[in-house]
C-alpha cells in the first residue's frame, strides 16, 4: 500500500480501515475465546450431588478421584468407545453401571467393569445418580478451576485487547480534535 497523507491510493482512509480492522478483530477474539467446546447438555436422570458422594464410595478406586481414570476408563472427559455414538447418553451410562462391560476391540482399557461397579448394594435411583454426576463433571470439563497459567493467560489477551482498543479510541479522538481545531483555526482567519 503506498500512503499519500492520510489517505490510501484508491481514496480510502487509514482511519476508517483502522476503523473497521479494530472492532472486527475484537469480534473475532472474543468469539473464538469464548467459543464453548464442552459436549451439549443433556438431562440429569438423577442427583448428582449424591451420585458424587456415591463416586467417592463405589468408584473412584479404579476411575480416579477427580474421574480421570486408573485401572478404569477416564470419565472426565468421557473416554470415546468404539461403537457408541454418545457415551454421555443416560441410558447408555446406566447400562453400562448396571450390567458392566466386557472389553472390546478398541476400547481404551483392557479391563472389565464389573456390574455394578462390584457393589451389588446399589439401588436403581443410586446408578441414576451416578450417571448424574459423571454426565454433569463432563459438562465442565475438567471440573476444577482454571490453573494460575491459563489465567494469567486470559488475563493477559484481554487487558492486550482492552489496551489496543484505548490506544485505537485516543487515535480516533486525536485525529477528530486536529480536524475540529484546524477548522476553527480556518474559520477565524476568515
Amino acid at each position: 500500500m503506498i500512503f499519500a497523507g492520510m489517505r490510501l491510493v484508491k481514496g480510502f482512509k487509514v482511519s476508517a480501515l483502522v476503523a473497521l480492522a479494530v472492532p472486527a478483530l475484537l469480534a473475532l477474539t472474543a468469539i473464538t475465546t469464548l467459543a464453548d467446546s464442552s459436549p451439549a447438555r443433556t438431562a440429569l436422570p438423577g442427583d448428582p450431588t449424591r451420585g458424587a458422594t456415591l463416586y467417592g464410595q463405589n468408584c473412584a478406586t479404579c476411575h480416579g478421584v477427580n474421574l480421570e481414570g486408573g485401572i478404569g476408563a477416564v470419565l472426565n472427559p468421557i473416554d470415546k468407545l468404539p461403537g457408541v455414538a454418545n457415551p454421555l447418553d443416560p441410558d447408555f451410562l446406566i447400562s453400562i453401571i448396571t450390567n458392566g462391560r466386557q472389553p472390546q476391540p478398541g476400547d481404551p482399557k483392557s479391563i472389565a467393569m464389573p456390574a455394578k461397579g462390584g457393589n451389588a448394594n446399589l439401588t436403581g435411583q443410586d446408578i441414576k445418580d451416578l450417571a448424574a454426576y459423571i454426565i454433569q463433571q463432563n459438562q465442565n470439563p475438567g471440573g476444577a478451576p482454571l490453573s494460575a497459567n491459563e489465567l494469567a493467560k486470559r488475563t493477559m489477551l484481554w487487558v492486550g485487547i482492552g489496551i489496543v482498543g484505548m490506544v485505537f479510541i485516543t487515535y480516533l479522538l486525536a485525529q477528530y480534535n486536529m480536524r475540529w481545531i484546524a477548522r476553527r483555526a480556518a474559520a477565524r482567519h476568515r
